[in-house]
């Protein structure tokens, strides 16, 4: 399934979740070095995502660090180890603007745009910041909880933006979301409640979060599943003590309208 639209207009021009995805899109497009332009991301360096994404080990033994050898097709871990000169508390920064590809990239900014808007709407442009930025670092946390040896960058701005989805669902469960849904090799549009929609990404993220855990050689497809329901669980649990601001369209209208 993927998002196409809401229903809920803004009151106010949403100013920083226009500045988050013009800085992701400059991040990737200016400072990721790569060889080449490639959906998946093959044409990326790996030693750059090395260097600006969160490594759970780097995290939980401090004063070490990782870096790629054999030509960038392994790693390793440890004391005096290059780390492209970013800091291991940078890092946890960094890693929610440095993305491993072009669908990466465009699927996180379609997320952060459709749902972010009204999240900031709801708090202001200040708390948002915080929140959004929150919402990141309680993925990254989520992620080293359960793997804290992993070697593989956490990287994206998925956990952030996972944050801002779950505390839409709790701010505007009835709103409508107008998705795309594939079945097998045909599609079709429908206009979805905002807490069916979230509900099943939030499930789909738990049930391959936990079939990744039981699969030692790593099910998951390079995608941070747990990481995503850490920003989820973070935005859920304390979008009250961000979000101030009453939406006076929070009973949804029509999509056409």
């Amino acid at each position: 399934m993927f998002p196409l639209k809401d229903n809920l207009p803004t009151r106010d021009l949403p100013l920083v979740t226009i500045l988050l995805i013009v800085a992701n899109v400059v991040a990737y497009v200016l400072l990721q070095p790569k060889s080449g332009i490639d959906l998946g991301g093959g044409s990326l360096e790996n030693g750059p995502l090395f260097h600006y994404g969160a490594i759970p080990y780097e995290l939980t033994h401090p004063g070490q660090h990782c870096e790629v050898v054999a030509g960038g097709t392994a790693a390793r871990c440890g004391t005096g180890l290059g780390n492209g000169g970013i800091p291991t508390a940078l890092s946890l920064f960094t890693a929610m603007f440095t993305h491993a590809g072009l669908l990466h990239l465009g699927g996180n900014m379609l997320f952060l745009w459709i749902f972010g808007n009204n999240v900031e709407d709801s708090m202001g442009r200040a708390r948002f910041v915080l929140f959004y930025l929150l919402g990141g670092l309680a993925a990254t946390a989520g992620q080293t909880l359960v793997e804290p040896n992993a070697i593989v960058p956490t990287l994206g701005a998925s956990g952030a933006v996972a944050g801002v989805l779950g505390g839409y669902i709790l701010l505007y469960p009835r709103a409508k979301v107008l998705t795309l849904v594939f079945v097998v090799l045909f599609f079709t549009i429908l206009e979805l409640p905002a807490i069916l929609f979230l509900g099943i990404w939030f499930g789909q993220q738990l049930l391959f979060g936990a079939l990744d855990l039981t699969n030692p050689a790593g099910g998951g497809g390079g995608v941070a599943y747990l990481a995503h329901v850490g920003g989820f669980v973070f935005g859920a649990l304390f979008i009250k003590l961000f979000a101030t601001r009453r939406n006076e369209y929070a009973q949804p209208r029509g999509l056409a309208s």
